[in-house]
């Protein structure tokens, strides 16, 4: 079997299994699972493990989330084409890869774009060349600085998505989140009991704080996060 039919395979295997466990439901998400090539943002020695349900080791002492999480996630915010996306932890560039396959769709003619900042040099470059390979620079902008303030400068954003875990949520991503966003981030101490949370603001700029359940995140790094 030719490479590129095995993980077609796969990536099918891996979406009826979320399927099954009752955790993909979104079609926008089906699909962006099924066309982003995950086995192009894992490194070398992890590509054959690529559609494995699990986080895999990446660079930096960092990893690429679970699958499953990364659908949760997605679905949590309800991610639609046209939408501005924040993305705090770039990582390997696939989540972000998979937001954009959502929010600009090469089909639409609603264009959303995703911005992610990277608080690491090494993982810049890792998802820069990740992304580029896998066809999503053009929709996906990659910065390197501190995530936790945010960019103002694309701001306001129709969601955020932070992949790390913090002491509570930033409050200049509060202030960059568009009223009527939705932001998701998981909070928690380092490799202690973290919660995923879901934050939406109002047309008058309150902020309702949902609970998704527990989760397992590398820790934030940045002037608000973990010291």
């Amino acid at each position: 079997m030719r490479e590129e039919e095995f993980f077609r395979k796969e990536r099918e295997r891996l979406v009826r299994q979320l399927e099954e466990e009752g955790i993909l439901k979104d079609p926008h998400v089906k699909r962006a699972l099924l066309k982003v090539p995950r086995e192009e943002f894992v490194l070398p020695e992890y590509r054959r493990y690529a559609y494995v349900d699990r986080p895999l080791p990446i660079l930096a002492g960092q990893t690429i989330s679970a699958p499953h999480m990364c659908c949760i996630m997605c679905q949590a915010l309800e991610l639609k084409p046209g939408h501005k996306v924040l993305e705090v932890g770039t990582g390997s560039g696939y989540h972000a890869a998979l937001c954009a396959e959502i929010v600009a769709p090469e089909n639409s003619e609603k264009k959303g774009h995703v911005y992610t900042i990277e608080i690491v040099p090494e993982l810049v470059k890792f998802a820069m060349e990740n992304l580029k390979r896998a066809g999503y620079l053009d929709r996906v902008t990659v910065v390197h600085g501190d995530g936790t303030k945010g960019l103002p400068e694309y701001a306001p954003y129709d969601r955020i998505l932070v992949t790390a875990a913090g002491p509570d949520v930033p409050p200049p991503l509060i202030e960059q989140l568009k009223e009527g966003g939705k932001l998701v981030m998981p909070i928690g101490p380092p490799y202690g009991l973290q919660i995923l949370v879901l934050v939406e603001k109002d047309k008058n700029g309150k902020c309702r704080y949902r609970n998704l359940g527990g989760c397992l995140f590398v820790s934030l790094r940045g002037e608000y996060g973990w010291k």
